[in-house]
């Protein structure tokens, strides 16, 4: 029974370590992923509360940021073209910016997603590295 329990672990180990290295080898297509879904619920982005225009609202208020790349992107949207830039967009809390660029806030919000992962990821790192470790003692 201690043997089996011994071999269970040391396969969760394995996998945990095999997550961790696939997610290391493919970090640049998850980047790529992200930008190509952010990129497509910016253009299906609609004000009416599905969940990925609920998304682009919260990542854009938290990161004080306004699209892909930077605020322009909104520019080739069907949203834009009926009703200007989001109020997620807005540099003040109370604003209607409608297709006024000095109202928004001018960086994009993937490299600002990218930042806190990559500055997060050997705090996320460390600690999963220390969980696989301290399941086989």
């Amino acid at each position: 029974m201690l043997k089996l329990y011994a071999m269970f672990l040391t396969l969760i180990f394995l996998v945990e370590l095999v997550a961790a290295i696939v997610g290391f080898v493919f970090r640049h297509e998850i980047k790529n992923s992200f930008k190509n879904n952010y990129e497509k619920a910016l253009k299906q982005y609609n004000s009416t509360g599905d969940y990925r225009s609920n998304a682009v609202d919260k990542i854009q208020n938290t990161l004080h940021c306004c699209g892909v790349t930077d605020y322009r992107d909104w520019t080739d949207t069907n949203y834009y073209s009926e009703k200007g830039f989001p109020k997620s967009c807005c540099k003040l809390e109370d604003c209607t910016p409608q297709r006024d660029a000095n109202k928004v806030n001018n960086e994009g919000c993937f490299i600002k997603v990218m930042t806190i992962i990559e500055s997060e990821m050997g705090v996320v790192a460390g600690i999963s590295f220390g969980v696989a470790c301290f399941q086989d003692i």
